[in-house]
């Protein structure tokens, strides 16, 4: 009887060990079972925000102990010792703070903010990410400068994945404004930025009248280098290789960014293409076609050798032939060296537009694009750069189709510029 009962204790031990084991092991098999996708990216977004965060407290904290500690030893250690690491080390823990005051991210934040659009409060929800100002700062750190994600890296604490990440967020985001910054003029706003043809014919406002238009902005393009997709060999390349000339790289390996800016340098018209298309102002002039309206009456747009001539963009004689033509050249290039200051100081504002390091078309435009929109919010803000322009031989460019309205009306425009000037007093 006692020998029955010792097995059934026995059994009943064994039965609860073997439940407590099957317990432990359903725990475990659901702390270690393979998540879905949207729980692994859920748990790993968290870890890596509260991490960042965590960090972001962590230096505070250090360099606030560091700094109390150093003046606690001030008095053990040499003046001249002592003041040179107080000062290095309050330089470390002011620069963000001094980077946050500065000016143009405040006012980058702000406009940003004011924008007001949906995209800056739903997009990456839940992902490691920065503060706007901290974005900003990184984002016009990257677009200033030539430096890598790398150097960006080391500088902000964060690895050069989530880097990427927020840095094309906030080209997003700047972006969605381009309607609002980059916008064509119209009415009023129009007119006060039109300019006289010539900087004499102020003085002669009759020939306005006359036939003589008033330029309502300058029509130019740049190319903007990036580096060639993977993969794409010379001979996908829509000129053949015996008759590209050896010196001239792939048009791959560049975008063609086509602007019109008015007289104070502001972008308002931007179009972005792939280095092989070739037709200049193509866009714009079947733009102008649809829409003859853009121009208020007795303006043009001026334009350099290789843009279609028409009734309202007028572009220079490839040659002048006679003093008449001379005279109108000297007019138009006058203008022109307005689109060429303005794509220096774009340049010179955002260095990383002097090479691209990413073969990625769409990505290299967005680049593009945003800093064409941010030229002008830095320059709605005052702040100005001049950039040096590039006095490299110009490319040779190919011969378009002239328009016939364009021919008459440029006709128009040299023989009242030379009349006027022989009737000018000596």
């Amino acid at each position: 009887m006692e020998r029955g009962s010792s097995v059934l204790k026995m059994e009943a031990r064994e039965w609860s060990v073997a439940a407590a084991g099957r317990v432990i092991m359903d725990a475990v098999q659901a702390e270690w079972e393979p998540l879905s996708h949207w729980e692994l990216d859920q748990r790993l977004d968290r870890a890596v925000e509260e991490m960042i965060e965590a960090d972001l407290v962590a230096q505070v904290q250090e360099q606030t102990a560091y700094v109390s500690k150093l003046a606690s030893q001030q008095e053990d250690s040499s003046p001249a010792e002592s003041r040179s690491a107080q000062e290095t080390t309050l330089q470390r823990a002011h620069a963000t703070e001094a980077m946050e005051a500065n000016p143009t991210v405040q006012y980058v934040t702000n406009f940003l903010q004011s924008s007001n659009t949906g995209y800056s409060k739903n997009r990456l929800s839940g992902r490691a990410r920065l503060s706007l100002s901290h974005t900003v700062l990184l984002s016009l750190t990257l677009l200033s400068k030539r430096i890598s994600y790398r150097s960006v890296s080391s500088s902000f604490h964060l690895e050069k994945g989530n880097i990427h990440r927020i840095f094309f967020s906030f080209c997003e985001q700047v972006i969605t404004q381009k309607d609002r910054l980059i916008q064509w003029p119209t009415g009023q706003v129009a007119l006060q930025h039109l300019l006289p043809f010539s900087s004499w014919l102020s003085r002669n406002e009759g020939l306005e009248e006359r036939g003589v238009p008033r330029v309502l902005g300058v029509l130019g393009d740049t190319r903007i280098p990036i580096r060639l997709p993977a993969g794409k060999p010379d001979s996908e390349s829509d000129a053949p290789e015996a008759k590209r000339p050896k010196n001239e790289p792939h048009p791959d390996s560049w975008l063609n960014l086509e602007l019109v800016c008015n007289d104070k340098g502001r972008f308002i018209y931007c179009h972005i293409s792939k280095g092989s298309e070739k037709d200049r102002g193509s866009a714009l002039a079947e733009r102008i076609r649809q829409n003859p309206e853009m121009f208020p009456t007795g303006t043009c747009l001026i334009a350099g050798v290789g843009y279609p001539l028409t009734e309202q963009i007028l572009t220079p004689f490839s040659t002048g032939r006679n003093p008449q033509e001379n005279l109108y050249n000297r007019s138009v290039g006058s203008h022109l060296g307005r689109i060429n200051q303005a794509v220096a100081d774009l340049k010179e504002r955002f260095q990383k537009l002097r090479y691209l390091d990413m073969g990625n078309y769409d990505r290299a435009k967005a680049v593009v694009l945003t800093a064409c929109i941010l030229h002008n919010v830095f320059l709605d803000m005052g702040d100005v750069t001049k950039g040096l322009i590039d006095r490299s031989t110009p490319e040779d460019v190919d011969e378009v189709n002239e328009d016939a309205a364009g021919v008459k009306m440029r006709e128009t425009v040299v023989n009242l510029l030379y009349s006027t000037l022989e009737a000018a007093p000596q």
